[in-house]
């Protein structure tokens, strides 16, 4: 999944990259026009789709997406105490808006018809965001957060070794998987990074 998820990079997102930069968020962070208002509407609706990620995990639709509860990289509550923190600096924080909400509803739809296809959604996004999304939090608190760091870019233990886990995990359920099943769910990569891009793109609006 890294391979082919890599080939959708620009170079300016990671040197494996071989896509064209066509979007504004394919750029380099440093050239983003960043305002707080366009920051919160992006954490909003990542945490719409974190806490519906975690929602199917739990309720397990696939026995086998119950391998996937309690792996350590599950966001939700780290983005309620940095949507609280920022209410307490006299921020509002908006309602989720379309990008967030057609994601979490696709997965929903996904978690329960395609469950191939959903899988490579949990490992898109829960493994961009220690890399890029980690690399684009440090750049928003640079210019824009006086350099606070955010719960959502804390992890608890090695993370190194808790995303190990979760491939170990991945490797495993995918064994039981056709030939099929395992291109299935390669394919759908590319609208992963289509609708985690939507996401993205409210940081710049």
């Amino acid at each position: 999944m890294r391979f082919v998820a890599m080939k959708l990079h620009t170079k300016e997102q990671a040197k494996e990259g071989e896509k064209e930069v066509k979007e504004p968020e394919e750029q380099r962070v440093t050239k983003w026009e960043l305002t707080i208002d366009g920051y919160l509407r992006f954490l909003v609706d990542s945490k719409l789709v974190y806490d519906t990620l975690e929602k199917i995990i739990e309720d397990a639709a696939y026995p086998y997406y119950a391998e996937f509860r309690n792996t350590g990289l599950e966001r939700s509550a780290s983005l309620e105490k940095d949507l609280q923190w920022f209410r307490e600096q006299g921020h509002t924080i908006p309602e989720p808006s379309t990008p967030g909400l057609t994601y979490a509803q696709y997965l929903k739809e996904l978690s329960e018809n395609d469950p191939q296809a959903f899988i490579c959604h949990f490992y898109n996004i829960y493994f961009a965001h220690t890399a890029g999304g980690r690399m684009i939090g440090r750049k928003v608190a640079e210019k824009i957060l006086n350099n606070k760091e955010l719960e959502f870019y804390k992890w608890d233990g090695d993370l190194s070794q808790l995303l190990q886990n979760v491939r170990d995990k991945l490797n495993k359920v995918a064994e039981g998987w056709t030939r099929e099943e395992k291109n299935h769910c390669l394919e759908e990569t590319e609208k992963s990074f289509k609708f985690s891009g939507e996401i993205l793109r409210l940081i710049l609006s």
